[in-house]
């Protein structure tokens, strides 16, 4: 099972917009971050999964890790934003590990995101510990 990690979709005014910027790569979309994961080797094969207003939205599989000439390094992702029943996830800074069992599975075949329940609600029952 590979590992995943979650990252607040920074700079994107919807999931649309992000959905643009990732379909906006050719080959690949590079995300930036200042460290490379301990388990980095773990997470190939895994996913990106970006948070949306304190929601999970999507995911972006990951394809590897290359470091930059400034020492930081790139997140080498497939440029596409694969839908998922959207799952609340508070905000936090960098990016956090997520185990295969915790992330949420991909909307089916001739599922809509608007057949999973609105992430305002699912945040209020998880507050609540309905969920």
């Amino acid at each position: 099972m590979p590992l995943h990690m979650t990252k607040i979709a920074f700079s994107a005014t919807s999931p649309a917009d992000l959905r643009e910027w990732l379909e906006s790569h050719a080959h690949e979309a590079l995300m930036t971050t200042r460290y490379l994961p301990k388990r980095h080797e773990e997470m190939i094969g895994g996913s990106l999964f970006w948070i949306f207003e304190h929601t999970l939205i999507g995911r972006s599989p990951i394809r590897g890790f290359t470091q930059r000439e400034d020492g930081r390094w790139h997140i080498r992702l497939e440029p596409v934003l694969i839908p998922i029943h959207s799952k609340p996830k508070r905000a936090h800074q960098g990016w956090r590990y997520l185990a295969d069992e915790d992330a949420p599975r991909d909307l089916g075949e001739g599922e809509d995101a608007g057949d999973a329940m609105p992430p305002a609600l699912a945040r209020e029952l998880t507050r609540l510990g309905l969920v």
